[in-house]
């Protein structure tokens, strides 16, 4: 907790799900945290990060969550915003951290940089074995771009700036919009409904298809124990280390609700990956960090906050 003490430290992102886990994990350790809104700073221009380091005064560490997301469908709809969203920020927001003489960057990469047909477990030297799965290449596409440049920027300028795959993240406060959520809200929101209307539960997809599900305050975790710990330059991943189906994650999601109802598979619809689960040694070995909280606990604490919200 003393290493975070008075240090000021910019989160772009911060305002979004994971962002709001880490600021107040780094709020608790004692840090000064800066967070730059989107409506007051657009990190896609060069203005937008000039005002952000003015505005904020020298930062020790800047992390960097910010990103255009979303799940399968909105990737299928908008591959150029995407693409061009996360590939600007993926170089402006490094190099203008760079101008400012930022002490340390922790860039936030994402699973979907991985090759579509990757070996499992994923390590992070298949990363670039292959292309990544269609329906989200864009945005992983973006996401190497974002090691690529920083490695640049620390082989030319000397820069310490480290990079973080995580996982499928889930748990309380993640949106649940059907059109851009991801996969667990999503379904949590889908079989309320189905729940309530006593109708067939409809999935995209096979159900064949895994994910690592992380709990987002195990990531935040994470993310702040490599800040403190590892200087290096390669990828690390973080991630559960459990492949878990969709169809399972629809049975314990079904469980956990009471709901037990017919499931239709809408084969019409993209699985997305075929499979996805990470392997997590280098980060135990780099910074002695690992995913603590099993998935039928996290959902459950997904549900509950979600049901509390009113829906």
């Amino acid at each position: 907790m003393a290493f975070w003490e008075r240090k000021r430290v910019i989160v772009t992102g911060g305002s979004g799900f994971l962002g709001r886990y880490l600021v107040r994990r780094l709020e608790d350790a004692g840090a000064q945290v800066f967070v730059p809104r989107s409506a007051d700073y657009d990190l896609r221009t060069a203005d937008g990060n000039e005002r952000m380091h003015r505005d904020c005064g020298h930062a020790h560490m800047l992390f960097h969550l910010a990103a255009t997301v979303g799940g399968i469908g909105a990737n299928m709809r908008r591959p150029a915003d995407f693409l061009r969203d996360n590939m600007l920020m993926s170089v402006l927001v490094p190099e203008y951290a760079r101008r400012a003489e930022v002490g340390k960057l922790i860039l936030v990469g994402s699973v979907c940089g991985y090759p579509c047909n990757c070996p499992v477990p994923f390590r992070e030297e298949n990363l670039w074995e292959g292309y990544p799965e269609p329906t989200n290449a864009p945005y992983g596409v973006a996401k190497r771009v974002l090691w690529t440049y920083s490695k640049a920027l620390r082989d030319q300028y000397g820069v310490i700036a480290i990079y973080l795959m995580p996982a499928n993240l889930y748990g309380p406060g993640d949106h649940d919009d059907l059109v851009t959520s991801h996969v667990v809200p999503a379904l949590i929101r889908k079989i309320d409904a189905a729940k309530r209307s006593g109708e067939p539960l409809v999935v995209w997809g096979t159900g064949r298809a895994t994910r690592d599900f992380l709990y987002v305050d195990d990531c935040a975790a994470g993310l702040m124990e490599a800040a403190q710990w590892y200087t290096g330059t390669e990828p690390v991943n973080l991630g559960s280390g459990e492949e878990v189906s969709i169809a399972s994650l629809v049975t314990l999601l079904g469980d956990i609700m009471d709901w037990h109802g017919e499931v239709v598979w809408d084969k019409t619809r993209p699985d997305g990956q075929p499979r996805r689960v990470l392997d997590t040694t280098r980060a135990w070995h780099e910074f002695a960090w690992r995913a603590t909280t099993p998935l039928r606990e996290g959902l459950e604490r997904t549900v509950a906050a979600w049901l509390e919200g009113g829906k």
